[in-house]
């Protein structure tokens, strides 16, 4: 007899992925695909993608998309939670978009207490574009803006956007992973399962922050850039439930 110990998720369509070797979001998008299928919400989950290395999901889950401008995902995906608060509703953005032009709209979102899953991916850098700085980018990281490091009297602190939307009253659930090794991997799962259980509970705004990779623009290799993230990147953004006011346990600290 044959056992099935693998496939593809329903969630996620047959297609080759256009990301740059090594990238994290392909290893995002089959996450995010299974964390659907094993929810059972395939048939009313809306996901939101703005401009940046994201703006094709459409391709490859298969789920409805509703694109936002650049920045916007957050407005976007909040006039179709309040239109149909019965779909789930995600966005799936980079950290130049959530963390530069969208962050009035995602700290007045968390503030409220929106019914929104919002899936943050955080590779220091502008992928789409070329490599600029980004407001995560780390002091002294090398970009195409910044050819000499980012230094903090010219270009401020590294932002922890995270950290800031824990202060917002109406946000439950916010926890930083990455997708560096197979352990971090089977952590960002569970975190982003109960992200999305949290917006099906009716308890308020979450927020999953991974961490992952840009070798194209980092100047690595794939498994150099993994290793920058373990010994540098985490220094800076700590792997961590950062709020939690749910009373249950995700398990994403737990070992694999």
């Amino acid at each position: 007899m044959i056992k099935q110990v693998f496939k593809r998720p329903d969630a996620l369509k047959d297609n080759i992925f256009h990301y740059c070797p090594g990238c994290g979001h392909s290893v995002i998008h089959r996450l995010v695909a299974e964390v659907i299928d094993e929810l059972g919400i395939r048939g009313k989950t809306v996901g939101v993608p703005p401009a940046g290395c994201a703006v094709l999901a459409y391709n490859y889950l298969d789920v409805d998309m509703g694109e936002a401008p650049h920045g916007r995902a957050v407005a976007v995906a909040t006039g179709i939670k309040r239109c149909r608060p019965d779909l789930v509703v995600f966005t799936y953005q980079g950290d130049g978009d959530i963390a530069a032009i969208g962050t009035a709209e995602t700290v007045h979102a968390a503030n409220r207490g929106e019914r929104l899953t919002v899936i943050f991916v955080n590779n220091g850098c502008y992928g789409m574009t070329g490599g600029q700085m980004a407001p995560t980018t780390l002091l002294g990281q090398t970009t195409t803006t910044t050819p000499g490091g980012r230094i903090q009297l010219r270009d401020g602190f590294p932002v922890d956007l995270s950290q800031m939307l824990a202060v917002a009253g109406g946000s439950v659930y916010i926890e930083r992973t990455a997708v560096t090794s197979p352990k971090n991997i089977i952590k960002t799962k569970k975190a982003l399962k109960k992200a999305f259980k949290v917006q099906m509970d009716d308890l308020g705004f979450s927020l999953v922050e991974i961490l992952s990779a840009c070798p194209t623009n980092w100047k690595l290799s794939s498994v150099d850039s993994c290793k920058r993230i373990e010994d540098e990147v985490i220094k800076q953004y700590p792997l961590m439930v950062i709020k939690d006011t749910t009373g249950t346990h995700s398990g994403a600290d737990e070992g694999a």
